[in-house]
């Protein structure tokens, strides 16, 4: 009967098949192979769902910060538009007024616009540090929200900078344009340029 088993063993190996119980003495503990296989499972199940989180955080970050940054350039439009009021108001008064009075220069040179004050400060970039726009700063309450905008002492640097130019296209017509730009990441920036055209309104003599 032992040699019969014996030549069984024989036949089977030389056939190429090795019986399970001939290569495993015990039934307890993983190969070498098993373990890198359950390790690189269990990396992947966990990496992959980390990596989506990360890229769904850093999209709505991205779109929060876009979103921002439209108002910001919106708003630098308004301003400007609002000094064109004023003045064409004051012509319509009596008092000959040029429509872009106030605002710091019309060669395209950049100017900034603080909004938070009433009304709006424009001052030329020229005056600030290598001649380049200031940081937007901002106020937040105690809660952390940060609604305003502007630039005050003691206020917070934000990752905005707006910078506003202008540009007579005729004497009666001015291209307004305003880019915003921040900084996504320590080597990233992105940016972003809107514009519109602001007319001399014509209002009734008398």
């Amino acid at each position: 009967m032992s040699m019969n088993i014996k030549k069984q063993r024989t036949k089977n190996i030389h056939e190429g098949f090795i019986p399970y119980h001939f290569l495993h003495k015990s039934g307890k503990g993983f190969t070498l192979v098993e373990t890198l296989v359950a390790i690189s499972l269990l990396t992947i199940a966990i990496v992959a769902p980390m990596s989506l989180t990360m890229l769904a955080l850093s999209s709505a970050i991205y779109a929060r910060d876009q979103i921002t940054a439209y108002y910001l350039a919106q708003e630098g439009i308004e301003a400007v538009r609002s000094v064109r009021d004023g003045n064409i108001l004051a012509s319509a008064l009596g008092t000959p007024t040029p429509i872009m009075q106030g605002i710091p220069n019309t060669t395209g040179a950049p100017f900034r616009v603080d909004t938070h004050t009433v009304p709006a400060t424009l001052t030329d970039c020229a005056s600030d540090p290598g001649g380049e726009c200031k940081v937007l700063q901002t106020s937040c309450d105690a809660q952390g929200n940060c609604d305003l905008y502007g630039y005050a002492s003691g206020w917070t640097n934000t990752s905005f900078t707006r910078s506003v130019s202008a540009v007579f296209l005729n004497p009666d017509e001015v291209r307004v344009s305003v880019t915003v730009s921040w900084d996504t990441s320590p080597f990233n920036t992105r940016s972003f340029t809107i514009s519109d055209n602001l007319y001399n309104w014509p209002y009734p003599q008398e």
